[in-house]
This record gives structure tokens, C-alpha cells and sequence, in this order.
């Protein structure tokens, strides 16, 4: 199981802090958002964000391109510390050709497929990716409600993942009980934000993580027939 912590929601003026104790709380990843204004109306993170986290930890860090034209920024991304990439193959003119080109670069990549995209519109790129990145919110605001119909499309990605090599991570507004039947559908991997995880005390950080692995365990890792 494969645990990332979403930075939107850390103060900054205490990231260092914050870093450490979800590194102490056994987090594996760190997930950075970086938005336009263009491809979602809103701002996210900056290469500032993504330098900060970089300097405060030596785990992974994923960053959820959410741009027009995400391959005017990949070198950017690689050079300033980033592991793994996600695209939305919508905001590319040629998906494929970013995706090779992040691998390229000796980084993971990753297809962000927001609620509205359907499986048969990104099955082509299946082959060319290590992880999907699948939204149960639309992009580009946090504090959304979670949409659970979105786990009929997680099962089908899920049943493919043998196929393709890839793996599946859910973001957004994920919450325990969401886990507990993902878990069940062989979804291993989860950006945790503040339904989960950041709305509680630093102290209980590590409690928090260890009842989200919790429910790994006790659905047999996750997999169900």
C-alpha cells in the first residue's frame, strides 16, 4: 500500500515540520499539485512549492500536472526534484509523445483521468504508463465531495492493471470508509488529504496511517473475487 500526502493542505511556514512527522508517521510519498488558472480556473502550486518539499525530504514526490501544454514543464518538473508525473491527456496535444518523454527524463509518469474521462478514451496510453491517477473530485479545487461513482470506473482500471503494469492511485477526498471498499477492489495506492489525514493534530498523524493500513490488511491486501 502506497500512502501519499497531498503538501496543498500543509502550512508552509511549518513545512518542515509537517514533512517529518508524516515521514515519523510512515507516509511513503509526497504529492505536489501544480494548476494554471487555464486548464482549471484556479492556482495551485509553483516550482517555489516543489523546491520546498524537494529540500525538507528524500521520499518520492509525484506531481499532479493540472496545465495546458504539460510538456512545456517536464524538465522544469525533473530538474526541480519531481519523481513521478502525472498528465491530463486532454490538456496535451500528443500524450504519448509526453508521457515517453518523461520516462526519458528517468522519472515515473502518470495519466490523471478526471471524472469526467472515460477508460476507453485513454486505453491507447495504458501501455506507456505507471500509474493512473483517478479523481473521485474534478480538478482544480480542494474541499470538494468525494464521488463515489467514480469506484465502478477504479474496479475496471484495477481488473487491468495485470494487463498494462500499471498502478492505480485515488485522489481526492478520500476518507476511510472510501478506502475500505477501494481496498476490496484492489486499489493500493492513495493521495490522503484532510478527510483522512491533515485535519487532525501532527501528534496523531501516525495513528491515522496506521488505521489506514489497517484496513489493508484486513481485506486480505486488497484484492477480492
Amino acid at each position: 500500500m502506497q500512502l501519499s500526502v497531498s503538501t496543498f493542505y500543509l502550512p508552509f511556514d511549518q513545512i518542515r515540520e509537517e514533512i517529518s512527522a508524516l515521514e515519523e508517521a510512515g507516509v511513503d510519498w509526497f504529492h505536489v499539485d501544480f494548476m494554471d488558472g487555464n486548464f482549471v480556473d484556479n492556482l495551485g502550486m509553483g516550482i517555489q512549492d516543489l523546491d520546498a518539499v524537494r529540500r525538507c525530504t528524500e521520499k518520492t514526490i509525484d506531481v499532479h500536472m493540472m496545465v495546458q501544454s504539460p510538456e512545456r514543464y517536464v524538465e522544469l518538473m525533473a530538474e526541480h526534484g519531481a519523481d513521478i508525473i502525472h498528465i491530463h491527456p486532454e490538456s496535451a496535444k500528443q500524450p504519448a509523445a509526453v508521457l515517453q518523454r518523461i520516462r526519458r527524463l528517468g522519472l515515473k509518469c502518470g495519466v490523471a483521468v478526471s471524472p469526467s474521462v472515460s477508460i476507453a478514451s485513454i486505453e491507447e496510453l495504458l501501455p506507456l504508463t505507471d500509474f493512473i491517477l483517478l479523481m473521485s473530485v474534478n480538478p482544480g479545487f480542494a474541499n470538494q465531495s468525494y464521488l463515489e461513482h467514480v469506484e465502478k470506473k477504479a474496479a475496471r482500471l484495477a481488473a487491468m492493471q495485470e494487463t498494462y503494469g500499471y498502478t492505480v492511485m485515488m485522489d481526492g477526498a478520500v476518507n476511510i470508509e472510501a478506502i475500505s471498499r477501494l481496498c476490496g477492489k484492489g486499489i493500493s495506492a492513495y493521495v490522503l488529504g484532510n478527510r483522512v489525514l491533515l485535519d487532525r493534530e501532527r501528534e496523531c498523524y501516525a495513528e491515522a496511517v496506521r488505521s489506514i493500513r489497517a484496513v489493508w490488511e484486513n481485506m486480505g491486501k486488497g484484492v477480492t473475487t
